[in-house]
């Protein structure tokens, strides 16, 4: 595994994150109302809030009348449940992506290398690490768990490696064990503990910046399968990384990716063209590449952010180093301000959606019935059979929570909304229960405290809110069970909320002050970092649950309450609660917010906007709505700032947008909801158009807000001018237009100034229309804007009648010259609308026409209405519609002229047709009144109204006739004369149908009469007689007419009804009154002589028997047998008998009382059960026989009476004899004659109740024996404890048992003095010093404790005897302190301690006692400060002596290391042991001995060839930092501090003598401040040297190394000045390095050694100071030259660009890219002989030679063949191409840019490296010219070719950058 950090012991449990290992969490309060404090909620609710408030949550228990009724019918309710794993609330892993955490790590690896030669590289583990069964162990999981308890530190200190074991391991064991945690923390601390230092680091302000060298760039890092191998071979050291190196890493992700890409992928394409083998081959490729890279450039710019879709702000985009997907830093949710160093991954990548945690819904739905199976099953497994507390179920559920109890998953049923599943309160639109009274449902239904009425209560905001928001405005149903939880979470919008509880279990809630919220978040994140880094927003997810005590342990309060069934639960704004339930229950909450909720809500909108969640609700429409609608006196005080708060917003936010641009706003409708609309704070995020485009939507003006807060002020009775709130000094927004900056006020000035011309002009459309598009700037602003709106209304009601006015002409002309006259007409209203609001401003050319269309359609209105008044004829009427229709106007009476004269038309039309039906014989009466009515709304003239008015006086007359007889029920015979009379009228009316209708219904009953009554006498079925006579009779009483045979029906309808009750009075049983009363109705009708009735009378009369004789026997006392015998005989009697149940009733009565008399009568025995007989019973069962019916014996019953009596005689004799005893007051000298009375007594009582309780009678002298017995038992106790010394739990359990005693028994005298008594005793008892107990008495206590019993009557000389030897041994031992305290001379530690021993054993409370426990302990906690100070090694179990002794040997072994006369002993550095046989070596610096095992510690070199070099000597001579091994031993580690010890000695003044361990530590301070004395001294000598000779640093540093190493103690000071010193040393070393070792290195170093050097404060005048700035200002110097130079482009000589080569190479630096751009421009090319200048070249096909275009006058592409004039001279057959026309010569040049020389000589590449893509196109128009002619033309030219001719082959290349410094 390798070696590690050396871990503590792990066995003893964390501590703040144990359910009860603090202090019990404090209870909310809880609250009772009365009646009339119950009836207003809110106002309840606001009278507790200053005392509630401060707990964050209460509890109110209803008055005693609240009963609200069941309104839920749970059994069959149908609900959904989530699934909450109960053990994963908070021991549960972050959702990090593993990959994602590989893949960082890795990044990390590669770039932190440390030194070589550093030991073995750490990386990822060589083989996969494992989990104890052989399971892979999720390392990203392993650093996370870790990270959660404060890192590896924070683990081990807190010793929580079982808690990190089991969020690694789903499957580990409650008790991990210690191996599993030692090998998980090993691993850890070798592979991430410098990761987990380096995530922690903070990053200083240099990390936005890049170094110019030495970066590493992330992107290019092999994929996460790649790292296997790799990872093997990086470097990581536990060291710290220096800020560069930090800088270097986290500087790397600069989050402009778009610059970042683009300018690398630049820079890789120019890099590779210097590589190249020619021009002509890398040519092409290097084209294609730049392709590819421009389009990668391409999609780079494409880069949109994966929230908002939006590629706008790419300075703010912030790209994932996995993915590369881009978020807007504003985006993000919570958004971040600035961009975050480091890498840096999206959620995606971070969270792993394996470990993603919430509460999954069930698909199926649940019944209660299988909810309640699951819970019983639940608390089965965690319970068993028993019922545990609330404790125990509190204390369970916390331990399932923190993982350490095992797994659980239950079911919540939880947030179902009402409106679907039903509410438990009563609502008006639910069924009513039958079981449940009306009016209780109904008074609970309007019940302020009905939850489903909270939100909407008079006192609430909410009231004025719409929507029904499930939660909010209707209430959520919870149906909970066994350790179903809702987890910490703050409401919605900070709104309050209450939770009722139904039925059920209670409920257990956790709560903290709203005060405090900001607190607790910090502790949760604190508690679960890695939660929240993956999460940021995990409080709004309530998953997440927390111990309470784990807040108590930070400071943040929070309270408890323990909902009970009935109960109300209220949580206040901002306060975090959560909780869960201890079993099947159901519960409801809704939200409500009073008027102090407000200022809260803010807050609450805040939080939304901060985290991007989606509100509930708009708070900011909300506080308007709530403002316009009334306010109440108690919100005024809390609207009116917030009203304020939202008016200075909207005026910020608006100006702002104006200021940036957005001219253009409207009004918004309500309820609007466009597409894409954002809110005023995010106009920079909308979108990428300008702020021009973006149009501000508002409803509501800064000025309907200012006036709404004036009337908010003004209903507080404050006298306040218009904005109160706008007195501030607001400074008024300017904005730059047309290069001169305006004031918003003076730009609505300019703007009516303009707008008030354009009214007084001609109308131009575009005018108007620009104008109002401006006016949109100002419409929103406050009152002084109000003229801008003003003018903004004139013109838009100016534009809009001209336009009305121009349309209505144009329409009217359209349809003049449209000859079908399809178009629609102008209304004549508009038009003379129009007419009469003319705008005055300006006239219309088109409205003297509108005027003449006006004043005709009033003439022709003229005419309809007196035609239509005067009755005119139907053909004037269609004249005067004719030409109404023709006008090109819309009269509104064409319409009712045309309507009048379709009326008259279709009148006259139906009229003919009934006069028509006349002359056939048949007319319709309700047609014919129809026309009549009709007829009067005619107002025309036609002959036709005469005719059919006396058609329809005869109809009339002759249906008044029909409704006479309709009204007077007519006789059968009277009716049938009229119908016959009216047979063959023309009229059909209704009325006489329905008479001819009752005629035929009134015959047929008559028939079906006398037909059933002829087969009448024949039936005997009385029941059918009865039915069918009762139907014929209610049919003929229907009838509307009279008729004769319904008096006979009625009578034999009577006469069958009595037949049937005479049948039915033989059949069954029935009372003799109705037999009575049936034979009498039948002796009425006539009857009583048919059989049925003469069998009833005989039945009543031997009823009438049997009733006269059971009468007789009442009122006279028979036995009981007779009365037997009688009822027997009324068996056969049909009939119900009155004094039956009266006979029965006695016989029952009697039976009852013999059965009670059996229990007196047998005998008693003990099986039996309790005692239940009583002696009054008895009595009164004797006595009651007297007053019965029945004859009863009693004598047996008299005999028992006697008996009991007999015993209470001899019971009270008894007590009276107890009673004279317990009336002695004194005992006497002894108190066996006492005894043995009361011992006789006791044998006495002891058999009267045995006696007694035989008889099995409830007797109360009974239960004064039973008191009697208790009380002589507790005497004789008592009186035994003057015999004997009894304990003192004895004595405390007597006096306990004297309580439970009889009242009257124990204010005897007897026992008065046993008590009096039994006091003394125990008092003695606990000053007897062999008592346990924790404080011991004082001496005068005891001697008056012995004093005191000379008064007491009872005698205790035993006790007495004990006392006065207790006081004789304290005297004797207070002796012996004075003695010792007199004589300092003989004090001592060991005397000291012996006086201690004795005093605990006899001593009382003294003086003495305390001072010597006081002396005793102050040494004490001197030791264990000792203890505490130098074993800082937990494992260290050695005792304080031997641990000093071990320091101080390490001191003398530290000596002897810089001791001159020790050099010669053979003994180790390390261990300061003799070398012996044992395997060593000695070092060839500092000539010491080391053993090799001791040296493997320290990570030393390797051995050399043949000589050994210590570790210490070989980091000095090295130049590297120590090893970690080495810095191990010198850092503090477990080592106490010199300074620590000499405050020890210090405090210890004044001790006592023979303190072995003071004496020790005197001498080790001694020698510790010797030994820093003269390490303080030779470092600072060797600090002041400032010359060449490193050795004299080297010496002085090695001994105090050793020394420091091998001394026992710890000084911060030596340690300090040891790194300062080595820092100094080890920068010399490198310099020397460079000046002595001949390799060069780069400038970069130099310049970083040379700040290193005043970072380290070297002297000015150090010889290696000197050095460094004379290489640095050298190499700075030549580097100048050598830039200038090489882009001279030929300007110095080339004499002098040698010798500049020259001084590059004899620089200290390395410069080789200098030089080589150096060598390059000492090249010459052309017949010019100048360096390469980018202009276009051509070479020679033969020697490769390379000539300027313009040097040899070519233009145009080049030949595919060219040989240079030196090759092939004057042959007259090779040509050149000239250039072309002067028209043509900058398109060649352009085209001849491309061509660069080669760079290499390979023919055949050059020659088709110059072949052109077009060269076909040109061989037309090539002109062949003798280059040798061409060259004779000027001399000058051709000598210049000849001298400048050179064989030699050279190659040239295209430029690279200069990658100098400057």
């Amino acid at each position: 595994m390798g070696k590690g950090r050396p871990l503590p012991a792990t066995t003893a449990s964390p501590s703040g994150c144990r359910f009860g290992s603090d202090a019990p969490i404090p209870e909310a309060p809880v609250f009772r109302p009365t009646e009339e404090e119950f009836a207003d909620p809110l106002a309840y609710v606001a009278r507790i809030r200053p005392v509630a408030e401060r707990y964050g949550i209460c509890r109110i228990v209803p008055p005693p009348s609240w009963s609200p009724p069941k309104a839920l019918d749970v059994a069959a309710l149908s609900f959904p449940t989530k699934r909450q794993p109960i053990h994963r609330l908070l021991a549960r892993p972050a959702p990090a992506d593993p990959d994602t955490f590989l893949l960082d790590y890795a990044r990390f690896l590669k770039a932190y290398r440390g030194p070589p030669g550093r030991g073995r590289k750490k990386g990822l583990p060589k083989s996969p690490a494992t989990l104890p069964d052989g399971r892979p162990l999720d390392l990203c999981r392993l650093f996370h768990a870790v990270k959660r308890f404060g890192g590896y530190n924070g683990a081990c200190k807190g010793r929580r490696w079982d808690d990190v074991v089991r969020l690694v391991d789903d499957r580990a064991r409650r008790h991990v064990p210690e191996c599993a945690k030692h090998v998980l923390a090993q691993l850890y601390h070798e592979h991430f503990y410098a990761y987990e230092k380096f995530t922690n680091k903070p990053v200083s302000s240099q990390d936005g910046k890049q170094e110019e060298s030495g970066k590493v760039d992330l992107d290019d890092q092999p994929s996460v399968s790649g790292l296997k191998d790799e990872g093997r071979s990086q470097s990581v050291s536990g060291g710290e990384m220096d800020a560069a190196e930090v800088s270097g890493i986290r500087s790397q992700k600069r989050r402009d990716a778009i610059n970042k890409k683009a300018i690398g992928m630049a820079s890789h394409s120019n890099s590779n063209g210097s590589t190249g083998k020619n021009a002509a081959s890398a040519g092409p490729w290097k084209w294609k590449r730049r392709k590819v890279d421009d389009a990668e450039a391409n999609k780079v710019d494409d880069q949109v952010c994966e929230q908002c879709d939006s590629g706008l702000h790419g300075d703010a985009m912030l790209l994932c180093d996995r993915c590369d997907k881009g978020w807007h830093l504003y985006c993000l949710s919570p958004p971040l301000e600035i961009v975050p160093p480091g890498n840096w991954y999206c959620s995606d990548c971070m969270n792993s959606d394996s470990d993603c945690f919430g509460f999954v819904e069930r698909r199926k739905t649940c019944l209660l019935d299988a909810f309640q199976r699951f819970d019983e099953k639940v608390k089965r497994r965690w319970f068993g059979q028993r019922r545990p507390s609330r404790v125990q179920v509190e204390k369970q559920f916390w331990e399932i929570v923190e993982g350490r109890a095992g797994e659980l998953e239950v079911m919540y049923g939880s947030d179902m909304d009402t409106s679907v599943y039903g509410s438990g309160f009563p609502r008006l639109g639910d069924p009513v229960p039958p079981s449940v009274d009306l009016e209780m449902w109904q008074k609970y239904c309007s019940s302020p405290w009905n939850l489903n009425n909270f939100p909407n209560l008079p006192s609430s905001v909410l009231r004025t809110v719409q929507d029904k928001i499930a939660g909010v405005m209707v209430p959520w149903l919870y149906i909970g069970m066994l350790f179903s939880s809702f987890c910490w979470h703050v409401e919605d919008h900070c709104f309050y909320s209450i939770n009722y509880l139904h039925w059920g279990e209670p409920k257990c809630w956790y709560g903290v002050p709203g005060a405090e919220a900001n607190a607790f978040e910090l502790v949760m994140r604190n508690t679960l970092p890695d939660l929240f880094d993956a999460q940021p927003d995990l409080l709004f997810h309530l998953v997440t649950m927390l111990n309470p005590s784990v807040l108590q342990v930070n400071g943040v309060p929070v309270y408890s309450v323990m909902q009970e069934p009935g109960n109300f639960v209220i949580t206040f704004p901002r306060s975090y609660h959560g909780g869960f339930n201890l079993g099947l229950n159901c519960a409801e909450a809704v939200n409500f917010a009073p008027a102090d909720w407000l200022p809260h809500g803010g807050i609450g909108a805040e939080l939304y906007r901060m985290y991007r969640k989606a509100p509930v609700l708009s708070h900011e429409e909300l506080l308007y709505v709530v403002a316009k609608n009334g306010v109440s006196s108690e919100s005024l005080s809390y609207l009116k700032g917030e009203i304020e708060r939202l008016f200075l917003k909207e005026k910020k936010c608006r100006e702002e947008l104006w200021t940036n641009g957005t001219v253009k706003s409207s009004l918004m409708p309500a309820r609007s909801n466009p597409n894409y609309i954002g809110s005023e704070e995010h106009w920079k995020h909308l979108c990428e158009c300008s702020p021009e485009k973006h149009r501000l939507l508002y409803r509501h003006t800064l000025a309907e807000l200012g006036d709404l807060g004036c009337e908010v002020k003004a209903l507080s009775g404050e006298n306040v001018k218009q904005y109160p709130f706008l007195l501030n000094d607001i400074p008024a927004p300017f904005k730059k237009v047309k290069d001169r900056y305006i004031s918003y006020a003076q730009l609505a000035e300019d703007w009516l100034s303009e707008s008030d011309r354009i009214l007084h002009m001609p109308f131009l459309d575009t005018a108007y229309s620009t104008a109002l598009e401006a006016s949109g700037q100002f419409l929103w602003g406050d009152h002084d804007m109000d003229s801008v709106r003003n003018m903004a209304l004139k013109l838009t009601e100016a534009k809009k009648w001209v336009l009305s006015v121009r349309n209505c002409i144009s329409r009217i002309d359209e349809l003049l010259l449209c000859k079908h006259k399809f178009s629609e007409k102008v209304k004549y209203v508009e038009i003379e609308k129009l007419v009469a609001v003319r705008c005055k401003s300006f006239c219309e050319p088109g409205l003297p026409q509108l005027q003449a269309y006006v004043e005709k359609g009033k003439m022709m209105i003229s005419e309809i209405n007196i035609a239509l008044s005067s009755c005119s004829t139907v053909e004037h009427l269609e004249t005067l519609y004719s030409r109404a229709s023709e006008f090109p106007i819309e009269l509104t009476e064409t319409s009712t002229l045309c309507c009048e004269i379709s009326f008259a038309k279709s009148w006259l039309k139906k009229t003919c047709d009934l006069l028509e039906q006349n002359r056939a014989g048949t007319i319709d009466i309700d047609l014919l009144n129809t026309l009549k009515l009709e007829m009067v709304q005619l107002r025309v003239v036609v002959p036709e109204i005469e005719l059919l008015s006396n058609l329809w006086k005869e109809a009339e007359s002759l249906r008044r006739r029909c409704q006479s007889y309709l009204q007077d029920s007519p006789v059968l015979k009277e009716l049938g004369s009229f119908l016959l009379a009216l047979d063959g009228t023309k009229f059909t009316i209704p009325e006489l149908n329905l008479l001819k209708q009752h005629y035929s219904a009134a015959c047929c009953w008559a028939s079906l009469v006398n037909g059933i009554l002829r087969k009448l006498f024949e039936r005997n079925d009385y029941h059918n007689i009865v039915e069918e006579l009762t139907g014929i009779v209610r049919d003929g009483k229907s009838l509307r007419v009279k008729v004769d045979e319904l008096p006979i029906v009625e009578k034999e309808l009577r006469r069958s009804l009595c037949r049937k009750q005479a049948c039915e009075a033989l059949a069954t049983q029935m009372s003799m009154d109705f037999i009575e009363e049936i034979l009498t109705q039948a002796s009425i009708l006539t009857i009583e002589e048919e059989l049925p009735f003469v069998d009833l009378s005989q039945l009543l009369k031997n009823a009438t028997a049997w009733e006269q004789k059971a009468r007789l026997m009442l009122e006279q006392s028979a036995f009981l047998s007779e009365f037997e015998d009688h009822i027997r005989c009324a068996e056969d009697v049909q009939a119900i008998l009155p004094s039956a149940p009266n006979m029965k009733a006695q016989i029952v009565v009697a039976r009852s009382w013999m059965d009670k008399c059996q229990a007196y009568l047998r005998p008693r025995r003990d099986e039996l059960g309790p005692v239940v007989l009583k002696v009054d019973d008895l009595k009164d069962l004797i006595c009651r026989p007297a007053s019965m019916k029945v004859i009863l014996d009693t004598s047996a019953l008299n005999s028992v009476l006697s008996k009991v009596e007999k015993w209470e005689h001899n019971s009270l004799s008894l007590l009276i004899n107890l009673r004279t005893l317990l009336n002695l007051n004194v005992v006497g000298s002894t108190v066996d004659p006492l005894e043995r009375n009361l011992e006789e007594l006791q044998n006495k009582i002891s058999g009267a109740i045995e006696s007694g309780l035989s008889l099995g009678f409830e007797l109360k002298v009974l239960n004064e024996l039973k008191d009697c017995l208790l009380t002589v038992g507790w005497m004789l106790r008592a009186l035994s404890f003057c015999s004997r010394i009894p304990l003192l739990e004895h004595v405390d359990r007597a006096i306990e048992e004297a309580v439970n005693l009889p009242a009257f028994l124990l204010n005897c005298p007897l026992a008065t003095l046993l008590m009096i008594g039994l006091s003394w005793l125990r008092k003695a008892l606990v000053l007897l010093p062999e008592s346990e107990k924790s404080v011991k008495p004082k001496l005068e206590n005891a001697e008056n404790i012995l004093a005191e019993h000379q008064k007491i009557a009872i005698p205790y000389s035993i006790m007495t005897a004990e006392l006065e030897d207790a006081i004789s041994k304290h005297k004797s031992w207070t002796e012996q302190c004075h003695a010792f305290f007199m004589l300092p001379d003989y004090q001592s530690w060991a005397g000291l301690l012996r006086l201690r021993d004795r005093g605990q054993s006899v001593a009382l409370d003294c003086c003495e006692m305390d001072r010597v426990v006081l002396d005793i302990k102050k040494i004490d906690g001197w030791f264990n400060q000792c203890r505490c100070t130098l074993s800082a090694d937990v494992n260290d179990n050695g005792s304080l002596l031997s641990i000093l002794q071990k320091i101080s040997g390490s001191l003398d072994n530290a000596s002897m290391l810089y001791a001159e006369d020790c050099k010669k002993k053979e003994f180790c550095v390390i261990c300061s042991c003799d070398v012996g046989d044992v395997v060593a070596s000695r070092c060839v610096i500092c000539l010491d001995w080391y053993h090799s095992s001791c040296v493997e510690s320290l990570l030393a070199s390797k051995q050399m060839i043949s000589e050994y070099i210590c570790p210490f000597c070989f980091s000095l001579e090295s130049g590297n930092p120590l090893e970690k091994g080495i810095q191990e031993r010198i850092s503090k580690g477990n080592r106490p501090a010199l300074s620590a010890l000499t405050e020890l000695f210090s405090s210890a003044k004044g001790f006592y003598k023979g303190i072995e361990e003071l004496d020790l530590l005197e001498e080790i301070t001694k020698k510790g401040c010797g030994l820093k004395s003269y390490l303080m001294q030779i470092l600072h000598d060797a600090d002041s040297y400032d010359g060449e000779d490193l050795s004299v640093m080297c010496k002085p540093l090695v001994v105090a190394l050793k020394s420091t190493s091998a001394a026992g103690l710890y000084d911060q000071q030596i340690n300090n000045n040891i790194e300062v010193i080595l820092s100094r040393y080890l920068w010399k070393k490198h310099i020397h390095n460079i000046l002595c070792g001949g390799r060069q290195t780069s400038i970069q170093h130099v310049m970083r050694l040379d700040k290193e050097g005043s970072n380290l404060e070297i002297s000015g005048e150090d010889f290696f100071k000197l050095e460094i700035c004379k290489i640095k200002e050298t190499s700075q110097q030549w580097l100048t030259k050598a830039e200038k130079a090489a882009f001279d482009c030929g300007e110095l000589p080339l004499d002098l660009v040698y010798g500049l080569i020259t001084e590059g190479e004899n620089l200290s630096v390395d410069v080789e890219k200098e030089l080589k751009l150096l060598r390059d421009r000492s090249i010459l090319y052309c017949i010019c002989r100048k360096p390469y200048d980018n202009r276009a070249m051509i070479a020679c096909d033969q020697c490769d030679e390379w000539y300027h275009f313009d040097c040899i006058n070519v233009c145009g592409p080049p030949p595919e063949t060219f040989h240079c004039p030196a090759c092939c001279p004057n042959n007259g057959e090779v040509f050149i191409l000239l250039p072309r026309p002067a028209s043509e010569e900058d398109r060649a040049s352009i085209e001849a840019r491309s061509h660069t020389p080669p760079a290499s000589s390979d023919k055949s590449e050059t020659v088709e490296a110059n072949k052109c893509s077009n060269s076909n196109s040109w061989k037309k128009s090539q002109v062949r010219v003798d280059l040798v002619k061409f060259l004779r033309q000027d001399s000058e030219l051709d000598n210049t070719w000849r001298e400048n001719k050179k064989v030699l082959h050279r190659t040239a290349r295209r430029r690279s950058n200069f990658a100098g410094l400057l």
